[in-house]
């Protein structure tokens, strides 16, 4: 600033504008940031709001280091405690040199800087300040001077001043260049920071050369290389990125900046969230695993407690990505058929190769093991997740009727009709997000009643019957019993809580998705893991994958209470059940009334219809290049055969009661089993297509 006039130095206050009192002065000041609060008030995340500016929280003067305190007075106003907010001297002094030098210094004091800073009419425009300007600016520091306290005159300049860029205040400045509060910094940084104040943009050689000065008079330890680089470093540090990886269903309930958004979440089961989905990722970065998600719903309000879109790294908003479901449909397929009575859970289900024709192709499903039981109940097919049973039971139940109900739970990713899902839809080939099938596995956790969930406090969402409860107390029952899932996971295993739960896991084609979502009678947890860029994992399952996650964070839900079975409700029963052949042991099982039963008999092989299995009709089927010519088979499968013959393209080639290995040949085919007297009780035809 310029040289303002003795005589208007000396001239008494007059009547300007009032200026405000240091608690309006603090009651005004936001951050550029909103937060979000949880459940109880405590602040969660924050968002950048405002980009002009980079503000944080106001800093009391006691959380100010006194360091820079000593260094802002010594480079700005070193007469700040004696002047009533003129400096008298310095003015002189400053009118000397700006007769007698070439380059001009002005007198401002802190005081006057802070009306400056109060008051937009006194703040400088390019060309400097009017007369006019200089004038009120001394008569408002003469009236700060008079209502405030010396340490509340710089409590506010600290606050509001910019010392580079974006960077407004003590807070925002002491974070950004040298990653600490302003109640940590020390000698030199205080000196850089002071630096800052007399250019704010000045190149990184001239704040250090001013900053050297400045510690020389200080007397601070050290010599001005080491001032140098320290100012060279905090000068050079990348800026803060402008939003935080707050996903967007968070971000979106965010306010004005400085305002606090209070959320359904609880900080500490999202802590708890965020540190098990780091910690495992870590332990699974050897097998190619590098993202994650958490939700976490409470059961009776649909609240969500949690919401850990990702490890930290990265915006992608895990919990809302669309992602092949795997085997996590399969709970919704079996209630189906239990509710339309078409199952039990003691029904046995034929595990055994199966090829359905598709349009002129061939869908062959595959267990997860590569292994076939022959026959498994409905309970072991579901709690050990076999494929070849489920697709069979979405053959009996309908597909477009698994498609429908997927729908009506809220799977909104189902963008297809059911036709272009096909058979796969019962292994989940099709794509959901974390949220959505996690909601769906709420509802089976309240015995089939359906609600919405929420990020925002609400009233209480009165709860909407969709699936048959007894169904759903059956199918519960089956994803909590360790025995059912142990032919696949074993009895011990992250799946086995010390108290009640339901889970499922899934994984899907090429391991590129991992899933386990469970519940208990309190809480629904849904964890994905694999990556977002949509490499595959190696060699990871459920249980391996995202179950440890999961076992977690329902550890720490429940640590004070444990979870819980519901009460049997009316329409169902328990009875003893056995199987002839024994299939399975004897046990008691849970049957929806009326369709109860003492004994499950599977129809013998010699009693079956006789029918060709493999290859269907229809089938189309390719020549493997990779596979040596002469050793290439076909295997022909027929069911209830006895005595009955293989004839290919009107040529007897065997008995069909075993399977029969056949050479491919290219070119269309007509396969049939025929009976002793030579009439075709089944037939296929198919196609093999050369390479």
């Amino acid at each position: 600033m310029r040289l303002v006039p003795a005589l208007l130095l000396l001239l008494p206050a007059l009547a300007v504008a009032a200026m405000p009192t240091p608690a309006e002065v603090r009651a005004a000041w936001q951050p550029s940031e909103a937060r979000l609060l949880d459940r109880n008030g405590v602040a969660i995340d924050s968002v950048r709001v405002d980009l002009k500016a980079r503000r944080g929280n106001w800093v009391s003067l006691a959380d100010i280091s006194p360091a820079l305190g000593v260094a802002v007075l010594q480079a700005e106003d070193q007469r700040f405690m004696q002047h009533g907010g003129i400096d008298l001297r310095a003015a002189g002094q400053a009118a000397w040199d700006n007769l007698f030098r070439q380059r001009p210094r002005g007198a401002s004091t802190i005081t006057m800087q802070l009306a400056g800073l109060l008051d937009a009419e006194l703040r400088a425009a390019k060309d400097g300040r009017s007369w006019t300007q200089k004038f009120d600016q001394v008569l408002a520091a003469r009236e700060i001077e008079a209502g405030w306290s010396k340490q509340q005159i710089l409590e506010a300049y600290l606050n509001l001043v910019t010392f580079r860029g974006e960077l407004q205040g003590v807070g925002a400045a002491s974070r950004a260049l040298f990653n600490k509060a302003p109640s940590g910094l020390d000698g030199t940084e205080s000196a850089i920071l002071a630096a800052l104040l007399r250019a704010p943009s000045a190149a990184p050689k001239a704040v250090a050369r001013r900053a050297c000065q400045l510690a020389k008079e200080l007397k601070l330890p050290g010599d001005c290389a080491a001032v140098e680089w320290r100012a060279a470093v905090a000068l050079a540090r990348p800026a803060p990125a402008a939003q935080a990886n707050t996903p967007p269903a968070l971000r979106r309930l965010l306010g004005n900046a400085g305002s606090g958004v209070r959320t359904t979440l609880d900080a500490r089961v999202q802590a708890a969230a965020l540190d098990a989905l780091r910690r495992h990722v870590r332990e699974l970065a050897e097998r190619n695993v590098g993202d994650g998600a958490v939700v976490v719903i409470d059961n009776a309000s649909g609240e969500l407690l949690a919401y850990v879109a990702n490890t930290g790294k990265g915006e992608v908003d895990g919990v809302a990505a669309p992602r092949q479901a795997g085997s996590t449909l399969k709970p919704f397929l079996y209630q189906l058929a239990l509710e339309r009575r078409l199952l039990t859970a003691a029904s046995l289900l034929d595990d055994s190769p199966v090829d359905i024709a598709l349009g002129g192709a061939s869908y062959v499903p595959q267990n997860y093991d590569r292994a076939f039981r022959g026959y498994a109940s409905v309970r072991t097919s579901l709690a050990s997740s076999l494929n070849v049973p489920a697709v069979r039971t979405l053959l009996l139940a309908g597909g477009e009727r698994f498609h429908e109900r997927l729908r009506a739970l809220g799977i909104s990713t189902l963008s297809e009709d059911a036709d272009f899902y096909g058979p796969s839809l019962a292994l989940g080939s099709s794509d959901v997000t974390l949220l959505e099938l996690s909601n769906a596995y709420r509802t089976l956790a309240n015995g089939g009643r359906q609600g919405t969930p929420t990020l925002r406090p609400r009233a209480k969402e009165p709860l909407i019957r969709l699936l048959d409860p007894a169904a759903t107390f059956v199918i519960g029952d089956i994803l909590a019993d360790r025995g059912a899932r142990s032919p696949t996971f074993g009895l011990r295993s992250d799946l086995a809580t010390a108290y009640w739960s339901a889970v499922k896991t899934g994984t899907s084609k090429d391991m590129r998705d991992n899933w386990c979502i469970g519940y208990t009678d309190r809480y629904t947890v849904g964890v994905w893991v694999g990556n977002f860029n949509g490499q595959p994992m190696w060699d990871v399952s459920g249980v391996s994958g995202a179950a440890p996650v999961w076992r977690d964070v329902m550890d720490f839900l429940h640590r004070d209470q444990p979870g819980r079975q519901a009460a049997a409700p009316a329409g169902v029963v328990r009875k003893a059940v056995s199987y002839q052949p024994a299939h399975e042991p004897a046990r008691e099982e849970w049957f929806l009334r009326g369709t109860e039963t003492a004994l499950v008999e599977a129809v013998p092989a010699a009693r079956r219809s006789p029918r060709i299995v493999y290859p269907v009709d229809g089938s189309i089927m390719a020549v493997d290049p990779d596979i040596p010519d002469g050793v290439e088979r076909v295997l022909f499968q027929a069911q209830g055969a006895g005595e009955h013959r293989w004839r290919l393209d009107g040529k007897d080639v065997g008995l069909a009661s075993n399977p029969l290995a056949w050479h491919p040949a290219v070119g269309a085919h007509r396969l049939e089993l025929v009976d002793g007297s030579g009439k075709a009780v089944s037939t296929s035809r198919f196609e093999v297509r050369g390479n």
